[in-house]
């Protein structure tokens, strides 16, 4: 099956409403992680990586999705 044919089958099947609820869930799940024991530079790369992450999840979970011609589109409102 050529790879068109793959992309189609994968857009009639995708639930963008699922995705998004999927990325608030990692939203939380980053929002509610604690801290491992580490000290020191490590720590301070984790803590800033864990904000990054919860920005990223949820920016997206704040997403209006949809397919348009089978091109997922994210809309998001960043005027705060």
């Amino acid at each position: 099956m050529p790879r068109g044919d793959n992309l189609l089958a994968m857009a009639d099947e995708f639930d963008p409403q699922a995705m998004i609820q999927r990325f608030q869930e990692r939203a939380r799940a980053v929002k509610g992680r604690g801290l491992p024991p580490i000290e020191g530079a490590e720590r301070t790369r984790f803590i800033n990586q864990t904000k990054l992450d919860y920005m990223d999840f949820a920016m997206i979970g704040d997403a209006n999705a949809t397919l348009e011609d089978g091109i997922l589109v994210l809309k998001v409102d960043l005027r705060g």
